[in-house]
């Protein structure tokens, strides 16, 4: 049996967690996943168990990565064994996990923007310290921002919050687990809003002591730097190699975007998942209200991210709703004619963050006519979800920064359909390259870099480009007329879903 030369990355996703075994050449030799559930205690509530969740499942897909098993989990051969030189981490995020001071869990870890319980804490804070100058430090405060979930902490579970001495999130968690050290990078915190200054690179300090004065500022990191290494202890429990480098890791969108070489202000990741996600890389931090400025990877590197609360679990509604399959679907969408025979859809079915940053957002159906099938209605939400991605790249023009290279990423890749009608809706081309579900392959490529084994500059033949995805011309003007009525739908049914949505949540009976 031969033994190959390893760097290990791992993913930890909101629906499940991932790994690869990738050689020094780019090459992935194994791959691993493990479904997970996330718990929804009270709506508008989502979160992890850290150690159920996070640890456990990072257990077992090192496991798998370890036996060098090739293709999914559990399956085929033993065919060569798997040496690992080093490893990095990445997860969902932004999420505030509470700690004490010896880093033990207090409570489950609040996930990332999907979670809405703190809305008037973000009031709160806003009052307390001014949009403008909020805005000025690079942030805004949504859903997805740390800040305000700390301030909720504080408000709604005192007892937590005083025995509360260190945060984390899913990629630094692990980082802890594994090596004892106590770091976040920088762009994890740049998520941290308002408590990182983008201006300075750096903690706020004074806006820190206000609001957290027990918490310990985690130390700052870039995401190719090492980080520590693999405890005696945590080798014993992983099967990992005591001493084994391990970087500072990141959030898992940005390892993604890293894992395509969008690298260069102007490059543009489109990740199509159970959400969508956007990152476009910029030359010096934006500001915007619309948006989610933030730090990237590397010094001198900065974003513009935006995130649709649903995409792919819009479609994945509809295949339980109808019972048909993907591909069956998808078939059937194929044969409808651009603009879904006279259907519009906004895709709010779990409200919406950017652009609109509205929490109590719901889906619209409109132009439903008995003539109408599900083929017509999944072509629909597609088309929908290619709006709402529209809708966040002239946000991100208006923010000063207009995407020049769109490279698609994620699940929804896998066909032909969905990104050929975003190409068409958004006018863009689209460059898919070899690896497209790479979060994980993107944390191999940090690791390699991290441990000095391969130049950055050496990575860019990892995952090279397979094919564009060119916009169809005959369907700009009928696409463009029909955005129009997407933005005025969302503005004129507004308060009609805003009071629906009122009643949804009340208690029946």
């Amino acid at each position: 049996m031969t033994t190959v030369d390893v760097f290990l990355g791992v993913d930890v996703g909101t629906a499940s967690t991932k790994g690869v075994a990738v050689t020094g050449d780019g090459r992935v030799v194994a791959r691993a996943q493990r479904p997970h559930r996330v718990s929804t205690p009270r709506p508008g509530w989502f979160e992890h168990d850290p150690e159920a969740v996070w640890w456990a499942d990072f257990r077992h897909v090192v496991a798998e990565l370890l036996a060098g098993r090739p293709g999914q989990p559990a399956t085929g051969p033993v065919r060569s064994a798997v040496r690992p030189v080093g490893l990095a981490v990445s997860g969902i995020g932004p999420c505030l996990l509470a700690a004490d001071d010896a880093g033990r869990p207090l409570r489950p870890a609040i996930l990332y923007g999907v979670d809405t319980r703190a809305e008037q804490e973000i009031e709160l804070l806003n009052e307390r310290w001014g949009v403008a100058e909020i805005s000025r430090r690079g942030a805004v405060l949504t859903s997805q921002a740390i800040g305000p979930k700390l301030l909720w902490l504080a408000r709604h579970e005192p007892d937590v919050f005083a025995r509360t001495r260190r945060i984390f999130m899913a990629s630094s968690y692990l980082v802890h687990r594994l090596t004892g050290e106590y770091l976040l990078d920088h762009h994890s915190a740049s998520q941290c809003s308002p408590l990182y200054d983008q201006r300075v690179g750096g903690w706020d300090d004074a806006w820190w002591d206000e609001l957290a004065p027990q918490v310990r500022r985690p130390p700052l990191a870039w995401s190719t730097a090492p980080a520590g290494q693999v405890s005696a202890e945590s080798a014993r429990l992983t099967g990992l190699p005591a001493g084994l480098p391990v970087t500072a890791g990141t959030i898992d969108a940005w390892a993604e975007a890293d894992s395509v070489g969008v690298r260069d202000p102007g490059d543009l990741m489109l990740m199509y998942g159970s959400t969508m996600f956007l990152i476009v890389l910029t030359d010096r931090p934006r500001s915007s209200t619309r948006l989610w400025p933030t730090a990237g990877l590397r010094p001198g590197v900065h974003c513009l991210a935006a995130g649709m609360a649903t995409s792919g679990s819009v479609t994945g509604w509809l295949t339980e709703l109808t019972g048909a399959d993907y591909a069956t679907l998808t078939a059937e969408a194929a044969r409808v004619p651009a603009g879904s025979g006279g259907l519009l859809l906004l895709p709010y079915f779990a409200g919406e963050r950017t652009p609109i940053f509205d929490a109590r957002a719901r889906g619209v159906v409109a132009g439903l006519t008995l003539g109408h099938g599900r083929g017509h209605l999944y072509r629909a939400a597609l088309e929908g979800v290619a709006f709402g991605v529209r809708h966040n790249l002239g946000a991100m023009r208006d923010g000063g920064a207009a995407p020049r290279r769109v490279v698609p990423v994620g699940g929804g890749t896998a066909g032909d359909l969905w990104t050929q009608i975003v190409s068409d809706v958004t006018g863009l081309t689209q460059e898919l390259p070899r690896e497209t579900t790479g979060a994980a392959y993107g944390d191999a490529m940090l690791a390699a870099v991290a441990t000095g084994a391969v130049p950055a500059e050496d990575t860019a033949g990892w995952n090279p480009l397979e094919r564009r995805i060119e916009p169809d011309p005959r369907h700009r003007d009928r696409y463009d007329r029909l955005f129009e009525h997407y933005l005025r739908l969302y503005a004129e049914t507004a308060p009609t879903v805003h009071h629906l949505a009122g009643l949804g949540d009340r208690p029946t009976g």
